[in-house]
């Protein structure tokens, strides 16, 4: 079992920046993989950026060069670094992780979300 808590949300203006942060609880010593998703109101959930389970990172084209995901296993904690925020990144940003992941496979363990608003 693993519960995720993630953090960091909130509001920017165009061209700011926001870090997310999300902390893992796991009950057991298997390692696990992460990732981040959003979903904007009306919207489909979308992958935003990943690792894989073999330490591929994989970032959706429309963050690419702008956010940057990161990991500090001692803390068990995921970061995604967003810069240069433009209002379509307006969303909901969920964590998810898994015991085995490859992107743009489904994850099985979701945090609560956090709410990321961009203004222009």
């Amino acid at each position: 079992q693993v519960n995720l808590v993630e953090s960091g949300g909130g509001s920017a203006q165009a061209g700011g920046s926001l870090r997310l942060s999300c902390v893992a609880s796991v009950d057991t010593d298997s390692s696990y993989c992460m990732a981040w998703f959003r979903q904007a109101p009306g919207q489909e959930r979308e992958g935003v950026a990943g690792i894989d389970s073999d330490g591929s990172i994989h970032y959706a084209d429309s963050v690419k060069g702008r956010f940057s995901i990161s990991e500090e296993n001692a803390e068990n904690t995921l970061y995604l670094q967003m810069n240069n925020l433009q209002p379509e990144d307006t969303a909901v940003y969920y964590c998810a992780a898994d015991f085995w992941c490859v992107w743009g496979l489904e994850y099985n363990y979701w945090g609560q979300g956090t709410q990321v608003t961009v203004s222009s």
